[in-house]
């Protein structure tokens, strides 16, 4: 097996430095779409400078580079135990040329790594083995703060009025929404898991933040749900960084997985304005990233 390391460093780089295309259109709209004497549209100038700069000196969009979470669909030509080596080799390095910033700190220390390198769950990196010989490692770099305002629901919750159904799914995301307020660095993105066990909800409501901005439900009656949680988000009128205005929520994403009858979680990770996802596909000689 070729030695991937370079590869994977270049992807780290690439998601710590320069959001994809779908982001940072998402953010452009919002700004066009805000007053011209608004506090949100200045926060907007800020936050589309910021990414400029960014990109053009190759630097963190943000001080807070997050947690590296790996998705790993590789075919059976592939080892695991050699892709986690190559991996947590291009953290340690990525950490060393300071595309990523020293993050792991022990959990009952405090004390902290200095290379990003923790036990085996940090950084988090999931594997599924595939049919065919292309192997694809998606990135995302999930930040402290967008990751605290994360929660999750077990329906029926009394207290919100939302039953077990799809109205009482919407309910629960727009009060994880109302809750962050601006504390998740809005204007930000919502990843939502319906069913599961309380570990597995999180895992899937993360992995949907590795598709583009824009993408829905295949099931039209979810992905209006989808869409419907985004408007009315917005109607809550957080605005960006919690100073007010529409743009709190550029894009909802859903997925289901299957549960216990005893068991109805609802579970909403945020993701901030920094959405920080790439994508590696190696296929033979090829090798890009997206």
């Amino acid at each position: 097996m070729r030695d991937l390391t370079e590869n994977i460093i270049e992807l780290i780089r690439l998601t710590s430095t320069s959001l994809p295309a779908d982001v940072e259109s998402a953010l452009a709209s919002s700004f066009e779409s805000e007053r011209e004497d608004s506090i949100s549209k200045n926060v907007l100038s800020t936050i589309l400078e910021n990414i400029k700069i960014a990109r053009d000196a190759s630097v963190p969009l943000c001080q807070d580079t997050g947690t590296p979470i790996f998705f790993v669909h590789y075919p059976a030509d592939y080892s695991a135990i050699h892709l986690t080596r190559l991996i947590r080799a291009a953290v340690a390095e990525a950490s060393a040329r300071t595309f990523l910033r020293p993050n792991a700190v022990d959990g009952l220390s405090g004390e902290n790594s200095g290379d990003n390198l923790g036990e085996k769950y940090f950084p988090s990196i999931h594997f599924e083995e595939i049919e065919g010989d292309t192997l694809t490692i998606d990135l995302l770099l999930k930040g402290g703060g967008c990751e605290n305002v994360g929660r999750q629901y077990s329906l029926p919750d009394s207290t919100l009025h939302a039953g077990r159904d799809l109205d009482g799914v919407r309910k629960v995301a727009l009060d994880a929404v109302f809750q962050a307020q601006g504390q998740g660095c809005a204007p930000g993105f919502l990843g939502i898991a319906v069913g599961g066990d309380r570990g597995t909800s999180y895992l899937a409501s993360k992995e949907v933040f590795t598709e583009k901005v824009g993408s829905h439900h295949a099931n039209p009656e979810i992905a209006e749900l989808e869409e419907r949680i985004t408007h009315d988000a917005n109607e809550l009128m957080i605005g960006p960084m919690g100073f007010g205005g529409k743009p709190t929520i550029l894009g909802t994403r859903i997925t289901g997985a299957h549960r216990l009858p005893a068991s109805f979680f609802v579970t909403i990770s945020y993701m901030c304005w920094a959405y920080r996802r790439r994508r590696l596909t190696i296929s033979g000689e090829k090798c890009e990233i997206s």
